[in-house]
């Protein structure tokens, strides 16, 4: 039995400066996972606070905001059977170091901070995380 999912991806700022937009999206394909919509945009920091306000209390809050809006990001809506889980499969852990082998993180990110990728964690968030970015 399939169970169809949109989930949010974000190509951070790290990932697009070092052109691997075409890199991480052709992952994604190769996993079922479809690229429904996306677009290249670059938030404010008033913004990136907006969309990460979830993580408010945290203390790599400030530095999270201010790099998210940084520089150009690539904002997408996955589709595919399980999509949250398996998108955060591809990107594996948080940490590249402590990522497996061929996961985004692993092959592309440069630090806990510049990891490359951001994917909702749940279908709820995934579900605020869209409407974020694409307002129908």
């Amino acid at each position: 039995m399939s169970n169809i999912q949109q989930t949010l991806s974000i190509i951070k700022p790290d990932a697009v400066e070092r052109n691997l937009i075409e890199n991480i999206k052709s992952i994604f394909i190769k996993n079922n996972l479809t690229i429904k919509e996306d677009k290249k945009i670059h938030i404010t920091k008033e913004e990136a606070a907006e969309f990460y306000k979830v993580h408010q209390s945290k203390p790599f809050y400030e530095d999270l905001c201010a790099y998210l809006s940084s520089g150009p990001i690539v904002v997408m809506i996955l589709e595919g059977d399980n999509a949250v889980s398996n998108n955060r499969k591809l990107m594996g852990a948080t940490d590249p170091k402590n990522a497996e082998a061929n996961t985004i993180r692993k092959l592309y990110g440069l630090s806990i901070d510049k990891n490359s990728v951001h994917g909702s964690d749940s279908v709820e968030n995934a579900k605020i995380e869209i409407n974020f970015f694409f307002k129908n």
